[in-house]
């Protein structure tokens, strides 16, 4: 079973993805009991003809007990600047939910995709004392899609024609998109852009919830698309590898801090850590992100 906590926009649409593609059985669980209902009952009409799963909702965290994974998306508020404008509020919201994983379903992989995504993942394995292979933020992926797109748009290409647009650090201000990896119809992207192109997509990329948040509010479709991802490669066993945050014991020179890495993930969470090579600048930068999520966890 998968149980998804928070029944707003994102966790609504993973829970979609889930039943329409009969993936597993999934719960809601909303602090409004109603409100996971009514989504739970919509949500419903999409079990395809032949399906055997199913889909509830509730606000009673007792009944994730068989769930295999648990996917976190609630919300305390909405941030408008800055990912962690609400941190505080949203500690407290993790801490609790942390306490209802660890009593209720101990064992399973837990996905964070609540903000700021690198500080709450590390705070929930401190708190449960989890292994850091079963606690995994969604973000990274996420991040190197829109920077995927944005090249796209840039060169005037199919998002196909690009490879290897990767994002590690923080899903914030400091992440780093990785330009000396990325080709373009097999041309390393070097060749064809300068640094004052790098750095204005940089901030493109870093900026690209700002502009949706003033055109639609929130992001919705493309995380829940990129966790449905990694719940699929979890429930199917098939190795995925994608960029995600995970508690960092030395990995890229880091510790004590979470935040996006190249990991390979299948049934049992993360299975393994990857190190790919960095250039100098980009090292710095990664640096710098890890420092900023560091700084951001001691403020607590």
């Amino acid at each position: 079973m998968i149980s998804i906590i928070g029944s707003g926009r994102v966790g609504t649409a993973i829970a979609f993805l889930c039943i329409s593609n009969s993936l597993d059985d999934v719960l809601l669980v909303n602090r409004t009991k109603t409100k996971a209902i009514g989504e739970a009952l919509d949500i419903s009409n999409a079990i395809p003809e032949k399906s055997n799963v199913s889909i509830r909702g509730t606000d009673d965290f007792s009944k994730i007990s068989d769930s295999d994974i648990v996917v976190v998306t609630a919300s305390t508020g909405i941030y408008l600047k800055n990912r962690t404008e609400i941190m505080d509020t949203q500690i407290l919201m993790i801490k609790e939910i942390a306490k209802q994983i660890k009593k209720h379903c101990p064992s399973a992989i837990i996905l964070i995709v609540s903000n700021p995504l690198d500080v709450l993942t590390y705070i929930f394995q401190k708190e449960t004392q989890l292994s850091r292979n079963k606690v995994i933020g969604i973000a990274s992926s996420l991040d190197s899609s829109r920077f995927r797109y944005l090249l796209s748009e840039k060169f005037n290409v199919k998002q196909s024609q690009i490879t290897d647009a990767i994002v590690l650090g923080e899903h914030g201000d400091s992440m780093v998109p990785l330009f000396s990896r990325v080709k373009i119809n097999q041309k390393n992207i070097l060749e064809l852009i300068t640094e004052e192109e790098e750095k204005i997509i940089s901030t493109e990329v870093q900026n690209y919830w700002k502009s949706l948040r003033l055109l639609k509010s929130r992001s919705q479709f493309g995380i829940a698309k990129h966790t449905f991802d990694v719940i699929k490669s979890i429930i199917k066993n098939n190795d995925l590898t994608i960029p995600a945050s995970i508690v960092l014991n030395g990995e890229y020179g880091e510790k004590e801090v979470s935040m996006g890495i190249p990991v390979k993930i299948n049934r049992q969470g993360i299975k393994e850590v990857l190190e790919i090579k960095l250039n100098e600048s980009e090292k710095e930068l990664l640096k710098i992100s890890a420092q900023t999520i560091r700084n951001n966890i001691k403020l607590l």
